[in-house]
C-alpha cells in the first residue's frame, strides 16, 4: 500500500503561500516554493508517550515535506506510520480491529470520489438504524487518504455502535480549491440519501474531521444549513484549519513542532490555492464565515501544533455567533495525535471526549431548525 503522510492540513493563508509567488501548476511534480525564514524557537516538550511516537516516526527516515514535490511527499512515512512503529516497539499488534468491517462505495465519477463505510461487524441485519458519522481525513488537501486515517473512524464506529462514512476526495494540486469542499458537500448529501440502505439513520448524523478535515467538518455543516439539508446533530473538529492570520501565537511557539511545522503551511497553500485571494474565502478562513445557527460543536486541539490557535479562535468566533461550543487543548501532544489512542494517553482522552459528545447528541431528541 502506498505510504502517505498523515500529518497535516492545508491551505488557508494560515497555510498560505509566499505572497510574492504565483501558485503552483496542477502537476504533482511541480517543484516546491522557497521555504519561509527559519526560526530558532523550540516547541513545548512532548509527553513521553507522544515523544516515543515522534522518535519512531523519525526512525523511518522521512524527508521534510516543505522540500518535496507533492508526488514525493505522498510517498513519505506518515504520523500514522510512526504510531504503528511505536506499537511494534511495544510488541503490540498493528492489525485493524476486526470488530469493525469496511467497504468502499463511489459517490462521484472520479476515482478519488469514494467513501469507506465502517460498520460494527456484529450489527444485526434489519436491526435498529444506527447513527451516522461523516468523517473527513486530513493531509492538507494535498497528501494522505482514507488508508492513512483509518484509526479514528474505525474506533468511533466501534465505540458508538455507529456507521462511519470516511470520505475520500480529490487532491490538490491536480484539483485545486474548492474541489475538496465541493466533494465534502457532495459526499454529505449522498450519505443522507443512502445511509438507510446500509442500516443508518440519516436523521442522526454528525460531521467529524481532522486537520484539513476538521475544516471540512465545519464547512460542510455550513453548507447543510445554507442548502436546507438535514443538519448534523454535532460537529467534532480536530485541530482544524480555520484562520488565515499568519501571526497567531501557535504559528510562532510551535513553528518547529513535529510532525507539522510552520514551514509546511505555505507549502500546502502553494499547491492548494489558485491564488493568494483563496486564503480569505470563508470556507478556508472559517473565523470570517457566517457561523450562526450551527450545531453544537466540540473542537479538539493539540498544544504542540501550529494550528492550535486556529481551533481556539474558531471557538471564540462560533461563541460570538451564538453557537454552543466546547474547545479543549490537550497538553503534551502534537498535531495528528488524535489517531494514536493505542499508544498516546492524551489521544485516548480526546477520543473519549469526542465519543461522549457524539453519543449524547445521537441520544437527544431531534430538534427542529
Amino acid at each position: 500500500m502506498r505510504k502517505t503522510i498523515s500529518m497535516l492540513i492545508a491551505a488557508s493563508t494560515a497555510i498560505t503561500g509566499v505572497p510574492a509567488l504565483a501558485q503552483s501548476a496542477r502537476s504533482i511534480t511541480a517543484p516546491p516554493p522557497p521555504p519561509p525564514p527559519a526560526t530558532s524557537v523550540q516547541p513545548p516538550k512532548a509527553a513521553p508517550d507522544m515523544q516515543s511516537v515522534l522518535d519512531a516516526l523519525a526512525s523511518l527516515g522521512g524527508k521534510p515535506i516543505e522540500t518535496l514535490t507533492p508526488a514525493e511527499a505522498r510517498m513519505q512515512p506518515s504520523a500514522a506510520d510512526g504510531a504503528r512503529a511505536a506499537m511494534q516497539n511495544k510488541g503490540m499488534s498493528t492489525a485493524p480491529d476486526p470488530a469493525v468491517m469496511t467497504r468502499d462505495l463511489p459517490y462521484g465519477s472520479d476515482p478519488k470520489q469514494f467513501v469507506r463505510i465502517y460498520k460494527p461487524a456484529n450489527a444485526p441485519a434489519g436491526g435498529k438504524p444506527m447513527p451516522v458519522v461523516v468523517y473527513y481525513h486530513g493531509g492538507g488537501w494535498v497528501i494522505a487518504d482514507v488508508d492513512t486515517y483509518d484509526a479514528a473512524p474505525r474506533a468511533m464506529s466501534k465505540a458508538l455502535n455507529a456507521i462511519v462514512v470516511s470520505v475520500e476526495y480529490r487532491h490538490a494540486p491536480e484539483f485545486k480549491f474548492p474541489a475538496q469542499h465541493d466533494d465534502a458537500a457532495a459526499a454529505y448529501r449522498w450519505t443522507l440519501q443512502n445511509a438507510a440502505s446500509w442500516g443508518g439513520d440519516p436523521a442522526r448524523i454528525a460531521t467529524v474531521g481532522e486537520s484539513a478535515g476538521g475544516n471540512l467538518a465545519v464547512a460542510t455543516a455550513i453548507y447543510a444549513r445554507d442548502n436546507s439539508l438535514t443538519a448534523p446533530r454535532h460537529i467534532v473538529s480536530v485541530y482544524p484549519i480555520a484562520n488565515s492570520s499568519m501571526t497567531l501565537p501557535s504559528r510562532k511557539d510551535s513553528a518547529n513542532a513535529k510532525p507539522l511545522n510552520a514551514a509546511m503551511l505555505p507549502w500546502f497553500g502553494y499547491y492548494y490555492q489558485n491564488s493568494k485571494a483563496d486564503a480569505q474565502d470563508p470556507r478556508l478562513n472559517l473565523v470570517a464565515a457566517n457561523l450562526r445557527g450551527l450545531p453544537p460543536t466540540t473542537i479538539i486541539n493539540a498544544q504542540i501544533d501550529p494550528l492550535r490557535s486556529d481551533g481556539e479562535t474558531l471557538a471564540a468566533a462560533m461563541r460570538a455567533a451564538g453557537d454552543k461550543v466546547e474547545q479543549k487543548t490537550f497538553p503534551g501532544v502534537t498535531h495528528e495525535f488524535f489517531g494514536m489512542a493505542k499508544v498516546v494517553n492524551g489521544a485516548t482522552q480526546a477520543n473519549d471526549l469526542a465519543v461522549a459528545r457524539l453519543r449524547a447528541a445521537f441520544a437527544a431528541p431531534a430538534t427542529r431548525r
